[in-house]
């Protein structure tokens, strides 16, 4: 991080290292034990032993063998009647048992389903999306131009087109602009894809609303990722390794809940051993009931552990995405700053500099530059905020709202200072 010359000289010559107010006040910024039922043992005392017959060894292995034809055959009896009592994808109760009680089955399926996963599967397929995003090149050195691709999925929110994915997923899109176009597959990826538009997302959840102009999609059921259970199982449906894989059905166990595996995001995660890969992100985890409880993200897979996937809780989901639905046709808040994405908390602090996020370019004539903010600046607090990434920071200034006056906290050249900043707008 280069250091930088303060704009206002006079005031930086008398600046403590606890604060300092500078900058125009116009401005604006961007062997053990066994299941009851599951073990048929008995004691081979000496008494056994010493039988000079073997008929009762004989009994027992046949009575053991014939219990479980008769367990099996039973199982398949309650299966049959599970999948019989669902015929209109209605979710059972659960089979009673002798006493009355009510078993934990929960399934929601019909009468050509053999397992959860299956009819979880047809009933939620449809409402899960393959997504393919293609940006032009520019060869640095040569000029010529190719273009990239990158896949992965997607769940549709809402009947009239709207569609839930990872802002990962579709980052190189949104940074790239005009150069860019997202494809939606709807049912699978022979068919003719719809382009979508980006409604809005949030860098931090890792979360992005898009829509395409479609009318009557199969929405999906929402869940509630606040009554979910260790131990319970989940299906997620995606494409794993794109498009070619699309539509790809696996299954797990909830593993843990309210896991924070990144600095750069405060969501609390769902973690689950079912099969996350590149290509699952943005795809759906589902409950046993067909509902949406989470959104995949392969991004935040720990690369040193197998048998480890987090998902985004579908609260924290319906919450983002419904505030980006909702501000949609609203001004965006700008303040002409870009980050660095190099200089994380931990390469700041190897270096000596606090947390923050690194100011790498101002546009001239911005309220950022109108406010003093200059190129090497870390901004260390927002709003009263402290600030530990840059994710963070963007996305606190993308929900600020024009015209606002907001105080930023700066480091530069060993001290700190502050500013005020009245956020701007794009359009």
């Amino acid at each position: 991080m280069e250091e930088n010359r303060n704009p206002f000289e006079n005031k930086e010559e008398n600046a403590d290292l606890n604060s300092q107010t500078f900058g125009s006040n116009q401005s604006y910024y961007s062997g053990g034990a066994y299941p009851s039922g599951g073990y048929y043992g008995y004691t081979h005392s000496e008494t056994l032993k010493n039988k000079k017959s073997g008929h009762s060894i004989w009994v027992v292995l046949l009575s053991a063998f014939l219990a479980a034809i008769i367990g099996a055959v039973g199982g398949g009896v309650i299966t049959s009647l599970i999948i019989k009592n669902n015929s209109n994808s209605s979710i059972a109760d659960g089979v009673k048992d002798s006493n009355g009680q009510v078993s934990n089955i929960s399934i929601n399926v019909d009468e050509t389903a053999n397992s959860i996963a299956q009819a979880v599967a047809k009933k939620c397929s449809n409402s899960v999306v393959g997504i393919r995003t293609t940006t032009s090149v520019q060869d640095f050195f040569f000029g010529e131009t190719s273009e990239s691709t990158g896949e992965g999925s997607g769940v549709i929110y809402k009947s009239d087109g709207y569609i839930i994915t990872n802002y990962h997923v579709i980052s190189s899109a949104i940074e790239n602009g005009n150069k860019s176009r997202i494809d939606v597959f709807v049912g699978s990826a022979e068919s003719k894809p719809y382009e979508a538009t980006v409604i809005g997302y949030s860098i931090s959840s890792d979360l992005a609303v898009i829509k395409i102009d479609a009318q009557n999609l199969s929405a999906v059921e929402i869940g509630d990722s606040d009554k979910l259970n260790i131990g319970e199982y989940v299906v997620t449906i995606g494409s794993p390794g794109g498009l070619d894989f699309m539509g790809s059905v696996t299954y797990g166990i909830i593993s843990g809940l309210d896991r924070v595996v990144s600095t750069d995001s405060d969501v609390k995660l769902i973690q689950t051993d079912a099969a996350i890969n590149p290509g699952n992100s943005g795809g759906a985890l589902l409950s046993v009931d067909g509902k949406l409880i989470g959104i995949n993200s392969s991004k935040i897979v720990s690369t040193e552990y197998e048998g480890m996937g987090f998902s985004i809780p579908v609260n924290t989901v319906v919450e983002k995405c419904e505030k980006i639905i909702d501000r949609q046709n609203e001004p965006e808040p700008y303040v002409g700053i870009t980050f660095s994405k190099r200089y994380t908390e931990s390469v700041l602090s190897f270096y000596g500099y606090p947390a923050g996020g690194v100011v790498s370019s101002v546009d001239d004539d911005s309220p950022a530059y109108e406010a003093g903010i200059r190129r090497g600046d870390i901004i260390t607090e927002f709003n009263g905020k402290s600030i530990n990434s840059v994710s963070v920071l963007e996305e606190m200034i993308r929900e600020s709202t024009p015209g606002n006056r907001v105080e930023i906290k700066l480091y530069r050249s060993g001290k700190y200072y502050t500013t005020k900043i009245t956020i701007g707008s794009n359009n």
